[in-house]
């Protein structure tokens, strides 16, 4: 039989996050820049850029995969074994490349970019090996690394992406009131950790019931289990007076968004007490501050100096938020979009930050553990619009 390169295998029905629309407003942004830079063809070969521009977010499992957008076309490129999946999830046209023989998946890149153009790349993803397969492939006349404007672009929310990041919002709320509720000394982090997730993908499927579902999840931690804001989930039985962190993690169609508080079950105790209050103060502080034209270093250097007054900033251990919108635990990151001191972005309406401040107590000190806080904001014209609704504090979140 013939073995092709690569061929295109297109059936069902294109069904996307978002409106044509949407995708042919985000392309229209590229395109502009790509001219402005005299790129001929953008080679994306991250998860988020290929979500961000297509709508399909791939799995990879250790094959490439790519979008290619020029003036006129946008192209994925997926692999063998997704059959048309890839084609109903992407905005444009998509081309399937087989394995029967070694860098395929380049002669089908090569087959819409051509040789000896101008080439758009992702500095932040591409491999050495790969950037060598390009340059052998492709044989660019130059090439420009196209991941700082993409980013960007990327923090500038749509009036669509917004609503989806208050749904994702909204449902992170929901797997949070599902822990608290399963939370009692003797349970296992694993089973209230179960609860949360189970309660967020229902949602999700009742809010959202044409798209594809994965990733969400859930880190619950427990006692000194609280000490790292990724710690993974145990067996750990909770124990009366035991800090906790509740963490969940809603997926939409390649949109993270997340709810983090600290927990105590039944009771806590009076050096507890006290950091948590700091905590959360520094949490209020640091989200009124998220104010546009506020920079995030300016605002990092502020909460910094408001620990510090308290003889708390030792125990600080990451900056104070980041951006939402396609990332994950896994892939993207805008990290021009961080509160931290080497961070000068200036905050603008339609950025979508976190608040998340956290304290680590060291084990054997008194108020050990891990202390944090966290909310979603978008920035708007005249301030910001928090849309987590989950309660914190010790007002509401002393369980039992």
């Amino acid at each position: 039989m013939a073995r092709p390169e690569y061929y295109r295998f297109h059936q069902g029905e294109k069904l996307l996050p978002f409106a044509d629309a949407e995708y042919e407003t985000r392309l229209a942004g590229l395109r502009s820049k790509m001219a402005e830079q005299g790129i001929d063809a953008c080679v994306m070969t991250s998860m988020h850029n290929v979500a961000y521009y297509s709508g399909f977010l791939y799995c990879s499992f250790g094959r490439p995969y790519a979008q290619v957008v020029t003036q006129s076309d946008t192209v994925t490129f997926s692999a063998g074994i997704d059959a048309a999946q890839p084609w109903r999830r992407c905005y444009g046209d998509n081309i399937t490349y087989t394995d029967w023989q070694r860098n395929n998946y380049w002669r089908a890149i090569r087959s819409v970019t051509g040789t000896g153009k101008t080439i758009g790349f992702e500095g932040d993803h591409l491999s050495i090996a790969q950037m060598a397969l390009l340059d052998e492939f492709l044989q660019p006349a130059s090439k420009v690394d196209i991941a700082p404007i993409t980013m960007k672009q990327r923090f500038h929310k749509s009036s669509a992406e917004l609503d989806l990041i208050r749904a994702g919002a909204a449902t992170a709320d929901v797997g949070g009131y599902a822990i608290s509720d399963a939370i009692k000394a003797g349970a296992r982090e694993i089973d209230i950790a179960m609860a949360g997730r189970d309660a967020m993908e229902l949602e999700i499927a009742h809010r959202f019931p044409d798209a594809e579902y994965r990733d969400t999840w859930v880190w619950f931690q427990s006692g000194l289990n609280t000490d790292g804001a990724h710690n993974p989930v145990t067996s750990r039985r909770l124990e009366r007076g035991d800090i906790l962190s509740l963490n969940t993690f809603p997926m939409i169609s390649g949109y993270y968004t997340a709810l983090e508080r600290t927990l105590f079950v039944e009771t806590v105790d009076k050096a507890s007490l006290s950091i948590w209050e700091a905590n959360v103060a520094a949490h209020e502080y640091g989200m009124s501050l998220l104010q546009p034209g506020a920079s995030c270093s300016e605002v990092t250097h502020k909460i910094n100096d408001f620990f510090a007054e308290r003889d708390l900033l030792q125990y600080r251990t990451f900056g104070y938020g980041h951006s939402f919108g396609v990332l994950s635990h896994y892939y993207g990151r805008e990290a021009g979009l961080e509160l931290r001191e080497d961070i000068d972005t200036v905050l603008e309406p339609g950025m979508v930050i976190s608040m998340e401040p956290m304290l680590t107590i060291p084990e054997g000190q008194p108020g050990a553990g891990g202390y944090r806080e966290h909310d979603i904001l978008i920035i708007t014209e005249d301030g910001n619009e928090n849309i987590t609704g989950f309660p914190y504090g010790p007002d509401h979140n002393v369980i039992g």
